[in-house]
């Protein structure tokens, strides 16, 4: 199904790049076209300059009142010398902690199971074994 529809697409390509190819090689075969003439564009007249409005006299503002150089200093507080002192509670005692065992009891484990050192002995098939050897 994948196969036809590829063979389909590959087709359909080679057609429309035939297609593209002719007409590019008609397009070259022809003459080009002669430029139209466009008509001339007629030149503007110069535009005139209009006086200019003159400008208004602005009254006079008086002036800024001057910035005094030194400007006059926060009086600070003086901090206490010594520390107040803090009221002293009584807090009341800690609960007992519970009694943790020193010695841990000993666990003993299942032995380990012993480890096979010989494989196990395959079966054999008889239709599958080769016939035992006539000569010695």
């Amino acid at each position: 199904m994948a196969y036809s529809k590829c063979f389909v697409l590959v087709v359909a390509l080679i057609l429309s790049t035939m297609n593209m190819s002719l007409g590019a090689r008609h397009l070259l075969q022809t003459t080009t076209p002669s430029i139209p003439i466009l008509p001339t564009i007629p030149t503007l007249p110069n535009p005139t300059s209009l006086p200019l409005p003159t400008m208004l006299t602005l009254p006079k503002v008086p002036p800024m009142p001057a910035i005094p150089t030194t400007l006059p200093q926060p009086t600070i507080p003086m901090l206490p010398t010594t520390q107040p002192t803090l009221p002293t509670t009584a807090l009341p005692p800690l609960p007992n902690m519970l009694t943790v065992p020193t010695a841990i009891p000993k666990l003993t484990l299942p032995p380990m199971p012993s480890i096979p050192t010989s494989l196990p002995k395959i079966p054999s098939i008889p239709f599958l074994t080769p016939p035992p050897a006539t000569s010695p």
